[in-house]
């Protein structure tokens, strides 16, 4: 089994969906394989190794299998991309067209990544391509070419010799099934793309109330969000941040969600949806408070307090923060 080549497959999933419709989704993809891997809010990773030898079908013909189960049980069309690991499949995934599939065989990963911009590689954010293009290193064939020594001396070790493995094609990670966690999750897909930065700002703040206010209703607090950024052209960001204090408090969860936004330079990125997600979740009972010498701590949480009760009266409408009226 270890000798055995691995056939990894990458799937995005066009549309929107609910949490149970992804969970529904992952089970139907655990008949193709038993090793389903969630890339929410939108992708599926596969490890067609083992299902093979079950189906006697090539690994592009699993890939496509798979693909038309999808559309034919739930209308979900797919892009896929097929490759020797997890990161190659999934820049095979980013490369390919709607409805396509773009396969990298092991024997021509390397002259597949050579010409490809460096800012396709998993990691590659704006700071790094930033370094790299101020000495003329716009392609992974140029990452390749270049002595270890000086690519360290641009980036840091650590950095350099991870960028270099990447650049590489090498990918290690299993894909590896596991029972989602307790987590709640808001989104948001926006009617065209969206350039504004105060558009983003208040598309984050909405899911940060939105999450809030079903914590408080499930008596829950949170200890992590995630915040996934989706984009024109099908690729994604995705950041996290473990906070100081499991909460419910929707301020708090703003504020957090923002720093994770502003964190992420869009500035003019051309954005299409917005996904946030709280997880690391406990009863809110059992959850600590850290104390606070400022009234107004405890005055905004009898307001919120408050809020929730009319919200639960007259409807989720009937309270929004001013930063949300329309």
């Amino acid at each position: 089994m270890t000798g055995r080549r691995r056939h990894i497959a990458h799937l995005y999933l066009h549309a929107a969906l609910s949490e149970a419709q992804y969970g529904d989704i992952i089970e139907l993809m655990s008949s193709v394989t038993p090793h389903v891997q969630a890339i929410p809010p939108d992708a599926v990773q596969l490890d067609l190794t083992s299902a093979l030898r079950y189906f006697d079908l090539s690994p592009y013909d699993v890939v496509q299998l798979a693909r038309i189960r999808l559309k034919a049980l739930y209308g979900i069309g797919s892009s896929a991309g097929l490759a020797n690991n997890r990161m190659l499949a999934a820049m095979a995934a980013d490369a390919s067209a709607p409805g396509g599939t773009t396969w990298v065989p092991a024997g021509q990963a390397a002259d597949w990544l050579y010409p490809r911009p460096v800012t396709a590689l998993p990691g590659v954010g704006r700071t790094t391509a930033e370094t790299l293009s101020r000495y003329g290193l716009h392609t992974i064939g140029q990452v390749i070419d270049l002595p270890a020594g000086t690519l360290q001396r641009l980036l840091g070790a650590g950095p350099a010799r991870l960028l270099a493995e990447r650049a590489r094609g090498h990918d290690p990670r299993p894909v590896t099934p596991s029972e989602p966690a307790a987590h709640l999750v808001a989104d948001l897909a926006l009617e065209r793309d969206c350039l504004d930065p105060a558009q983003h700002h208040r598309a984050v703040l909405g899911l940060a109330e939105q999450i809030g206010g079903r914590l408080r209703g499930e008596r829950q607090v949170a200890g992590r969000l995630t915040l996934t950024v989706r984009y024109a052209d099908r690729s994604s960001t995705t950041r996290t941040r473990t906070l100081s204090e499991p909460t419910d408090h929707s301020s708090a969860l703003a504020t957090a969600a923002l720093e994770l936004l502003n964190a992420l330079g869009l500035q003019r990125a051309r954005v299409r949806a917005f996904v946030l997600r709280a997880d690391a979740l406990l009863p809110a009972d059992s959850a600590y408070r850290q104390l606070s010498l400022d009234p107004g701590d405890d005055r905004a949480r009898a307001a919120e307090a408050a809020a929730d009760r009319a919200r639960r009266r007259f409807g989720p409408e009937a309270i929004r923060p001013a930063t949300l009226a329309d």
